[in-house]
């Protein structure tokens, strides 16, 4: 994203580059809109319920950091975080995929009364380990395994979705 122009990808849209700025602002909007999200929450949810309440954790750290990891997706979503810090809408759509995402749907199958809290501290806890390892590269997690991230992290995400 940082290397392209408004001029030049509307250039490439055969578009006048007023016309981008006239309807998306910014750079960082243009880019928050063209995004989407690349799993479909709807069918990820059963199956990492599929194997019980113990370990969800685990298979969820495990499933975020081999979505992060993937190099046609790693791009995408490094930006929307980094993006969330200086734009509202970006902060919006990043707040809406942690709070409204799986991590929701997850806490409600624990089916508690607190399951927006729930979710919430399970996305902060996400929240850091995505910045850590994909932003500022903090090792030993920007090379850790995702398995070995799902066993490190897991309990903590477990715990806040299920844990008393």
């Amino acid at each position: 994203m940082d290397a392209a122009s408004v001029r030049d990808i509307a250039a490439r849209a055969g578009v006048d580059a007023a016309l981008v700025h006239h309807y998306f602002g910014t750079k960082q909007r243009l880019f928050v809109a063209a995004i989407e999200f690349p799993v479909d929450v709807a069918a990820v949810v059963p199956q990492l319920l599929a194997g019980g309440d113990a370990g969800v954790g685990a298979r969820f750290v495990r499933f975020i950091v081999e979505v992060w990891d993937r190099p046609d997706v790693r791009p995408l979503l490094v930006g929307l975080v980094r993006s969330a810090s200086t734009d509202a809408q970006a902060a919006d759509m990043t707040r809406r995929l942690l709070t409204e995402g799986p991590l929701l749907a997850l806490a409600r199958a624990a089916d508690r009364p607190d399951s927006a809290t729930r979710a919430g501290l399970a996305a902060g806890q996400l929240i850091g380990l995505v910045v850590a390892r994909y932003v500022v590269r903090v090792e030993p997690l920007a090379s850790m395994t995702p398995d070995e991230l799902g066993v490190a992290v897991g309990p903590v995400i477990e715990r806040y979705l299920f844990g008393d």
